[in-house]
């Protein structure tokens, strides 16, 4: 029987190809001269050996005999120089190297934990079906925080939203028959270290680490609540501009769906797939490649999520008509837009098209305050939707921690 590690493992494998060919181990006592010299965050090493037997496998090996993880260095150059006779070449290989940055991306999820929390949980086999449509909405809790009540009163909040979410579906079902709940995650679900360059940090009590375990916590709580209350669930996470899991030079970012906001999903989807019994009827939905935008349909209802950070403020329709325009983009049939982003409420209907805008999670940004005089109102939408349409919206508010 598989173990839970050996199933982490076989999860987390990597299809490397393989190195280039090898003849030999390193030899030290046959080699001519092997060289390290380290100076601060920069190391050469200089390997010597037969013609073609030298590579940077073999400086590995070598910077390994003497005490140092390959994995900490990253070659930066190499210079190769050859001697000797036709019968029997030589050739001198230094490598150079520097200090290789550690991954700001977070912990390597596990997955134990992921599958501990949903040991002994069961889904009834009969669940409520119908053609109508339940939406929850979650959008810039910024986790770490430390901005208005911080992180314990935003993690209330979220766990609260999910758990009052889940009593309404009761009371609607006594005017809809509700056959599909769907849960969207809009962006910004941790604070991070990227905005503003990094200047955020001392304003973020929360390891990185502990932001993306918390969120997938309320992930996988969003998971477990909703599974067994419909024929079927849907998630789905977009990237936020927090969410960012490196920049460069300020701005520059990997691939756009290169995001902490839908990694966290992804992790608690591997958990789900594993349990097939409880979970088989959810199905979990992040972007493309290189792209930010998810499109779901909810009982017969297009709805596009995107976290509302490329266009300003007020010009969501523009943005809509320009992807639009686009019949490659999936903004060409979308009934509903829902994004996050500005942190307050936003409800318009034009030409049958919907943009439904989310408040945030978090209580307050003081910048923004102190700019502005705004507070925060934090809050969670749920809302009715079929054949293309919002036909019920609800905003459920938080005030000192109590729900109302």
């Amino acid at each position: 029987m598989t173990s839970k590690q050996e199933l982490l493992d076989e999860l987390l494998a990597k299809p490397i190809g393989s190195a280039a060919p090898r003849k030999r181990e390193l030899d030290r006592d046959r080699d001519l001269t092997s060289e390290l010299e380290l100076n601060g965050n920069t190391l050469t090493a200089t390997v010597v050996g037969a013609e073609g037997e030298v590579d940077e496998s073999t400086a590995a090996a070598f910077l390994t005999e003497e005490g140092l993880d390959p994995l900490d260095w990253e070659v930066t150059g190499f210079r190769k120089s050859k001697w000797g006779d036709t019968d029997k070449p030589m050739e001198s290989v230094r490598f150079t190297y520097r200090k290789a940055e550690r991954s700001t991306s977070g912990e390597a999820v596990n997955l134990d934990d992921l599958l501990d929390a949903l040991d002994g949980f069961t889904v009834p086999e009969q669940r409520p079906v119908g053609d109508y449509g339940f939406v929850v909405w979650i959008a810039d809790p910024q986790f770490g925080k430390i901005d208005g009540d911080g992180v314990t009163g935003t993690a209330f909040r979220t766990k609260a939203g999910i758990d009052i979410a889940a009593q309404r579906i009761a009371d609607y079902r006594k005017r809809f028959q509700i056959g599909h709940v769907h849960v969207g995650w809009l962006g910004d679900h941790i604070e991070g270290f990227v905005s503003q360059n990094g200047a955020n940090a001392w304003r973020t009590p929360l390891a990185l680490n502990e932001q993306l375990r918390l969120l997938r916590r309320l992930m996988l709580h969003s998971l477990k609540t909703f599974a067994p209350l419909a024929q079927k669930v849907t998630m789905a996470a977009v990237p936020g501009n927090h969410g960012e899991p490196i920049r460069f030079g300020g701005s520059g970012t990997t691939r756009y769906d290169d995001s902490h906001d839908t990694e966290a999903l992804i992790a608690v989807a591997d958990a789900a797939e594993m349990l097939p019994e409880q979970f088989g009827h959810v199905k979990f939905y992040v972007p493309d490649t290189d792209e930010l935008i998810v499109v779901t349909e909810v009982a017969n209802t297009v709805i596009a999520h995107h976290h509302g950070h490329k266009w300003k403020p007020g010009k969501h329709w523009d943005w809509w008509e320009g992807q639009a325009f686009n019949r490659e983009s999936p903004m060409y049939v979308a009934d509903v837009l829902v994004a996050g982003h500005l942190h307050h409420e936003d409800f318009q209907v034009e030409g049958g098209r919907t943009y439904w805008g989310l408040p945030a999670l978090e209580s307050d940004s003081t910048w923004f305050r102190h700019t502005t005089g705004k507070g925060g109102a934090p809050s969670v939408n749920i809302g009715i939707v079929k054949d293309g349409r919002v036909l019920v919206r609800e905003t459920i508010y938080f005030d000192e921690g109590v729900c109302k």
